[in-house]
């Protein structure tokens, strides 16, 4: 790179070389309210990522019936999770960016996009490659591969480099679904949460997001990896854990067996006293706080269960972004000093 002092006259400025890491997640609407959250799903299932049914026949639906009941719904439940810093996910993402802020020493750039909504990752690509970024990692944080997921935030990331004549370097984040530092944190944040209950509970149920029965029969291994994170964090407590699959959508058949049917049938199997955990968020959502954290003590009250605790997910915690910064300075390596 040329000194400044020598750069032709006229020469616009050159930046200095960075690093970027680029955080992302799968996103938000902008306000709790319907209309937000109406384009927000639009954009989220118009995704053939997500949905892999021919547009021809499933715009229609969309456009016609879904996104014309299910904004209004879906916006009372942000609303009781939305707060002074508005999507909890945004707002935790955000902070587990600030959190890393020079973790990998000042030529490392780290910032943060959502898949749908705002910042979009095109939009946070283009500002990091206008700071002086030539090499940037893309972090899906999703510890689980699925395509409906990590494969859609890297198709964005690829997306906007199609767009840009001079390219920085890319690389992305693995599934850490296995990985002995993410199952160990965990595992340590787990045992915190249960040891700071007023109950001993008889069983730990971990959910994860559900995906269709078909993503597993095409090949996708979400199921796989799901399972193995519920198998090695069970070996790591001690104690096998109940592994469950939440957030079915529609008519087809959903990876099973199926949280919300899992929660009504404990207290029959005489299981009252339970803690809940959402090993694959990697951040509180609507998901995890709404749909886990309220509806699903709802349901676990409502067929005899006696005692009920919503374990936090990792978010900004110590040992969460600890997790981090160890999984990104590895895939920085020869980029970055492993110092």
């Amino acid at each position: 790179m040329l000194p400044a002092a020598i750069l032709p006259v006229g020469h616009p400025p050159i930046p200095k070389r960075k690093v970027g890491v680029l955080l992302t997640n799968l996103g938000t609407p902008d306000g709790a309210d319907t209309k937000s959250v109406k384009r927000y799903l639009a954009e989220f299932l118009s995704d053939r990522r997500v949905v892999e049914i021919p547009p021809l026949i499933w715009q229609p639906i969309l456009r016609g019936i879904i996104l014309n009941t299910r904004p209004q719904k879906s916006a009372e439940a942000y609303a009781q999770v939305w707060s002074e810093d508005g999507s909890p996910l945004a707002a935790i993402t955000k902070a587990q960016n600030k959190a890393l802020q020079g973790a990998f020493g000042p030529g490392v750039m780290v910032d943060w996009a959502m898949r749908y909504g705002k910042p979009s990752i095109p939009e946070r690509l283009q500002a990091m490659k206008d700071a002086g970024c030539e090499r940037i990692l893309v972090a899906p944080l999703y510890p689980q591969y699925c395509g409906a997921t990590t494969a859609t935030a890297n198709d964005k990331a690829f997306e906007a480099l199609a767009k840009m004549r001079w390219q920085p370097a890319l690389r992305t984040l693995p599934p850490y679904h296995d990985d002995a530092v993410y199952i160990e944190a965990l595992a340590t944040s787990i045992e915190a949460g249960v040891a700071a209950l007023d109950f001993e509970p008889q069983a730990i149920v971990a959910s994860f997001h559900g995906m269709p029965q078909r993503t597993l029969e095409l090949g996708d291994p979400y199921h796989c990896h799901c399972q193995k994170t519920g198998r090695l964090l069970g070996e790591r407590l001690g104690k096998p854990l109940i592994v469950s699959f939440q957030s079915r959508f529609g008519r087809a058949k959903w990876l099973e067996p199926a949280t919300d049917i899992t929660l009504e049938e404990l207290p029959a199997k005489g299981i009252t006293k339970i803690a809940i955990v959402a090993p694959g968020f990697s951040a509180d959502c609507l998901e995890t706080l709404e749909e886990l954290a309220i509806r699903g003590r709802e349901s676990f009250e409502e067929k005899g269960g006696t005692h009920f605790a919503y374990l936090p997910c990792l978010n900004a915690s110590d040992v969460g972004v600890e997790m981090l910064r160890t999984l990104l300075a590895r895939e920085l390596e020869g980029w970055v000093s492993a110092a």
